[in-house]
């Protein structure tokens, strides 16, 4: 009588693990007692019926870079596009203010003329001196004359960063930006000139006679219009920055104290003259600026909470119309179900 061989289990035999790497394949049910055993071989296992997922697309060389860089582009090509159109304009007012430059130099050199002593006059010390103050001055003249297109194509560059209601005031805005820099350099021109160039003229005296060089008061005269102007920007800057929210009305508000102190300090730096007078003719209008530029945020800040107030309740609005939706649903996909059981209920009763 013999032994007969051991079976062995097929599923025993598929589940021995395999290394790792190897090459080697598991062995077939029953190779242990040399192929004798009555169970068949195992089946080679059916592949798996899920299809593989694609292989990712692999990413370009450099595509974050490219995603970061492509707003920055679009945004230096548009800011490209402003520059070349505010350039254009100042060339044409350029050319049609050098038409009437010398009458503009005239109006130019009044206040100081009007307050020099007799026998004083401006001079010039080179030859050309005359020749490119005049055509600096077609260009400034110029640069007025278009500021309202200059400003406009500013705005347009900061539009997108606006919100839709602060975007179709762009044309408005960009008309006070010019107004307050016009008028700014206007303040300066019959308010501030007249008061800080006799200043300098009360210092002369029979052993001194001014002479000043046409090149140079067209620089001091030029950079107090700019400076004025600018300074006239106030409110519109208090706008732009509370319309961004970097600003609040009620940070404004805190600063005010510490605002008409900052206002006497660039007086006293931009004022060609140490008089008081001239610094109050500066600080002034900036201090009822300042207020000025309060009531603008204070507008700015108000239209936005109303408009963050609407949003917010046409959010809850339509929050609640796709709430009550599903509910309805609800009970009338339950109703149907609930009306055979009870009448089911009933028939088995009676």
């Amino acid at each position: 009588m013999t032994d007969t061989p051991e079976k062995h289990d097929p599923e025993e035999t598929a589940a021995t693990p395999v290394p790792a790497g190897s090459n080697e394949t598991p062995p077939p049910a029953g190779a242990a007692d040399g192929g004798k055993s009555d169970t068949p071989a195992t089946a080679p296992a059916v592949a798996d019926a899920t299809p593989a997922a694609p292989p990712a697309p692999a990413a370009p060389a450099g595509g974050a870079g490219e995603m970061k860089e492509a707003p920055l582009l679009e945004h230096l090509s548009e800011l490209r596009i402003r520059l070349v159109r505010c350039l254009i304009a100042v060339g044409i007012g350029f050319a049609g203010s050098y038409a009437f430059a010398e009458k503009l130099l005239v109006i130019l050199l009044k206040p100081l003329t009007d307050v020099l002593p007799k026998g004083s006059t401006l001079i010039a010390t080179t030859l050309p001196e005359k020749f490119f103050t005049i055509m600096k001055l077609a260009l400034v003249a110029g640069a007025f004359a278009v500021s309202p297109y200059i400003f406009y194509q500013l705005w347009k560059f900061v539009a997108p960063g606006l919100y839709k209601e602060e975007r179709r005031l762009i044309v408005p805005i960009a008309i006070a930006t010019a107004v307050c820099f016009v008028g700014g350099a206007m303040f300066g021109y019959f308010v501030v000139f007249p008061f800080g160039f006799q200043f300098f003229v009360d210092y002369a005296s029979e052993y001194i006679t001014i002479m000043p060089t046409i090149s140079a008061y067209f620089s001091l005269a030029v950079t107090l219009l700019f400076a004025f102007g600018i300074i006239f920007e106030l409110p519109v800057f208090i706008f732009f920055l509370t319309s961004l929210g970097l600003v609040t009305t009620k940070a404004l508000r805190k600063f005010r104290r510490w605002a008409i102190l900052l206002s006497f300090i660039v007086a006293a730096i931009l004022t060609p003259t140490p008089d008081a007078v001239n610094q109050l003719l500066m600080a002034g209008p900036m201090c009822i600026l300042y207020e000025v530029g309060i009531w603008v945020s204070w507008f700015v800040d108000r239209s936005r909470k109303q408009e963050k107030a609407a949003k917010e309740a046409a959010a809850q609005a339509e929050a609640a119309g796709t709430t009550e939706n599903p509910e309805q649903a609800q009970a009338q996909a339950t109703e149907p179900t609930d009306t055979p059981k009870a009448d089911d209920t009933a028939n088995r009763a009676g």
